[in-house]
């Protein structure tokens, strides 16, 4: 059964691909977000702040598009992605932060 996910293509105010994604990213639906990524060349915001869950296999494809992801997400997201090194490799903001420049 596939868990629940929303994505919304848009653009930031100086140009730069955002993707917006709610729900769940797991397993049953990664497959979904890999081709939305794919799918946008470039440099990409990945606003995560509508997701409450990210298992492993959301993790690993956002390992591998790391090169070109900036990521805003909410709080619950924040330990997950310092705990797996993530945050080391892309800019991670903070739900309500400062936008992407």
């Amino acid at each position: 059964m596939t868990t629940d996910l929303t994505l919304a293509p848009g653009r930031r105010p100086d140009g730069t691909p955002c993707l917006t994604v709610s729900g769940e990213i797991d397993m049953s639906n990664a497959g979904v977000l890999a081709d939305a990524l794919d799918g946008t060349p470039g440099r990409l915001v990945l606003d995560l702040t509508g997701v409450h869950y990210l298992d492993s296999a959301g993790l690993s494809l956002l390992f591998a598009h790391a090169d070109r992801l900036e990521l805003v997400v909410p709080a619950l997201l924040e330990p997950v992605l310092t705990v797996s090194g993530l945050a080391d490799l892309v800019a991670v903001h903070a739900a309500g932060g400062p936008p992407a420049p």
